[in-house]
């Protein structure tokens, strides 16, 4: 009998692969990076093909590390980078134009001319996203717009739109297959997370036909079997989520209150909020969790843009370290008077504040400071936006505010005790930290594990999260109120200087 799980975690900057056995301990990893194209400022592409070899590539060495075979594999889970666009040719397969990356910011003169004509109202209402080029349906737009015959061609059914699970879905499936999943179809501007489904109204405004676009499924649900050349034989492929979403899985949030963060080079944090799609009044995003058995649990989410690229900018910015690992020991012999805040808008800032016109600024600085308060100040960033992102959401939905909060924590920063430790003080909540740190390819495995039969319903998957380190809050309310404040200044400060 099968007894492994395969996930494909498709991400930014590279591909990943893990076999799962069927107790989701980890059997073997795949990792491949692939390139990434600037043809302007503020321009980010991929091309598809790169996402497509390196996927397959991976999914190989993985296999063969573990000495699986296709016969071997129970079925296949995809979580992928959200809003990164892809459209295709479906007679051959291959792509009009490269991905439009989700970081890209190409389309913010077509988002604030909509912002202007008062389209947000009517676009936030139905898909609970806010009106920005982060997500795909600029995006897709811009493609039928500026490839020549691309429009036409859309029209008349020849093309096919998709986030990258559903462009590696069609050619996992050989074309067969042209789906995605709830919570990438919530990213689009497109969907109407409401009625669960694509919305007329917002094609109209966003100019995109119909024709283009992919059916809409379950997390777990049956999206076909590969191609059989692909791996030696055909393999069912029963789950996609987008990446936060499928992190939020594979935290076992199930219960609304609960909350993931995932610390990379940016960090995203949901909060689980059930049946109830919370309309944020502090901007932050409303999305789908997850969708089982037809029925769409529902998310707040904040993006913070710079969390682990804080530490890269020490890193190669300054040459303050050699590596990420001895930011932590830095931090903690820091001067504890000084009071250093880095607010790290490289980009721009996130959630709450979704200003991409600010950028980055030291405050506090004296004679005496130096590569120790850096890091402090470069480490306690993180930990203050998601205060901030905390803050936002019990304000949004009060009954987060009511009951005790935990935070389950995944990503490369959460190695850092001294970080965890700092987050769990200034949050003045338990931060919990997994003993499987491979949270978001786990949630792909678990979805297609459900589909399948061979993994328990959610509530008992839950009950098998094992817990690493819980790091409890121990800073005194003076001090974290005094931090606290020093940070709302500092934002202040920039901001009115944007």
């Amino acid at each position: 009998m099968a007894k492994f799980l395969l996930a494909i975690d498709q991400g930014t900057t590279s591909s990943r692969a893990i076999v799962f056995r069927q107790d989701l301990s980890i059997a073997a990893v795949g990792q491949q990076e692939f390139p990434q194209h600037f043809p302007a400022s503020g321009w980010v592409e991929h091309e598809p093909d790169d996402l497509l070899h390196s996927t397959l590539a991976v999914c190989r060495a993985a296999m063969k590390q573990a000495g699986v075979t296709a016969k071997d594999v129970i079925a296949i889970g995809i979580t992928n980078q959200r809003e990164t666009t892809v459209v295709w040719d479906r007679k051959t397969g291959k792509s009009i134009h490269r991905a439009i990356v989700w970081q890209d910011r190409r389309t913010g003169e077509r988002c604030e001319q909509l912002k202007k004509d008062g389209l947000e109202k009517t676009v936030t209402a139905k898909t609970g996203l806010l009106l920005d080029p982060y997500f795909s349906g600029t995006k897709l737009a811009w493609i039928l717009d500026n490839v020549p015959g691309a429009r036409g061609r859309a029209e008349r059914g020849e093309l096919a739109f998709g986030t990258v699970d559903c462009f590696l879905l069609w050619h996992l499936t050989g074309g067969k297959v042209h789906a995605t999943d709830a919570t990438n179809a919530s990213r689009t501007l497109l969907f109407d997370i409401h009625r669960g489904a694509w919305d007329d109204e917002l094609l109209r405004l966003f100019n995109v036909p119909r024709a283009v676009l992919p059916d809409v499924r379950d997390c777990a649900a049956d999206y076909g079997t590969t191609a059989p050349d692909l791996f030696g034989g055909e393999i069912a492929v029963r789950g996609i989520a987008g990446d936060q979403q499928a992190a939020t899985v594979g935290q076992a949030c199930f219960n609304p209150g609960m909350m993931k963060s995932t610390y990379g080079t940016g960090c995203f944090a949901l909060l689980n909020t059930g049946e109830t799609a919370v309309a944020s009044k502090n901007r932050l995003l409303t999305t789908i969790a997850y969708q089982l058995d037809g029925k769409r649990t529902y998310a707040l989410e904040g993006s913070i843009f710079i969390a682990g690229a804080a530490v890269q900018w020490l890193r190669d910015g300054l040459g303050i370290v050699k590596q990420a690992s001895e930011t932590g020991p830095l931090a903690e012999a820091a001067d504890e008077s000084q009071e250093v805040y880095l607010v790290p808008a490289f980009v721009g800032l996130g959630a709450p504040y979704w200003n991409s016109e600010v950028r980055g600024a030291m405050f506090g600085l004296t004679r005496n400071s130096g590569p120790k308060e850096f890091a402090r100040a470069a480490l306690e960033s993180v930990c203050y936006q998601t205060a901030d992102l905390l803050e936002a959401m019990q304000a949004d939905w009060p009954q987060a505010a009511g009951a005790e909060t935990v935070l389950r924590v995944d990503g490369g920063m959460v190695v850092s005790d001294w970080t965890m430790q700092r987050l769990a003080d200034l949050l003045a909540a338990p931060v919990d930290r997994p003993i499987v740190k491979e949270t978001t390819a786990m949630g792909a495995a678990y979805l297609a594990g459900l589909a399948s039969g061979v993994l328990p319903p959610p509530a008992q998957f839950g009950d098998n999260w094992r817990l690493e380190r819980r790091f409890a809050p121990h800073m005194d309310t003076a001090t974290r109120d005094r931090k606290l404040s020093g940070w709302k200044k500092s934002v202040s400060s920039l901001l009115a200087s944007a």
